[in-house]
């Protein structure tokens, strides 16, 4: 993050977007599987130690399977989907809050009719998120809930 400072007030905009906040695809490099998502940074305050950020999937679309060492605390602001998380899936909806401990899976997917979009606080110092492996999606497709949610993928 560059050392400028953001405005104190940032307007809110039309489609979930702010002033002065860049509208972002959700992971540069590609290398971890995901469908129709972007990021916006709101918050990056390194005297609070956290980062506030807004995704949002197309209809249909879905965050990466992934686990970490790092907590997140996320809050769904519009839109309908299913959250994997651990060994649960559950169906989210506006307003409702999901807490994600460290080094549990978890993955978002949006609705085939309606975006999902969903505030998101981490640590501004946080590890790289772990893909699962083989053997990993093999354990997790042992719980029918699962198998159900990751579609055979």
């Amino acid at each position: 993050m560059d050392s400028e400072q953001p405005p104190l007030f940032r307007a809110a905009r039309d489609s979930f977007r702010w002033d002065a906040v860049a509208h972002m695809p959700y992971k540069q490099d590609g290398s971890a599987p995901f469908r129709d998502i972007s990021r916006q940074v709101l918050f990056h305050e390194d005297s609070l130690g956290c980062e506030l950020r807004y995704f949002e999937m197309n209809p249909g679309g879905y965050s990466t399977l992934e686990r970490h060492e790092h907590a997140h605390a996320v809050m769904i602001l519009r839109g309908h989907g299913e959250c994997l998380l651990g060994e649960t899936v559950q169906a989210v909806k506006p307003l409702d809050l999901v807490s994600i401990p460290s080094w549990t899976w978890h993955q978002f997917r949006a609705t085939a009719n309606e975006p999902l979009g969903f505030l998101c606080m981490v640590n501004v110092l946080r590890d790289r998120p772990q893909l699962p492996s083989e053997a990993d999606l093999a354990r997790m497709k042992e719980v029918p809930a699962l198998a159900r949610f990751l579609g055979g993928s």
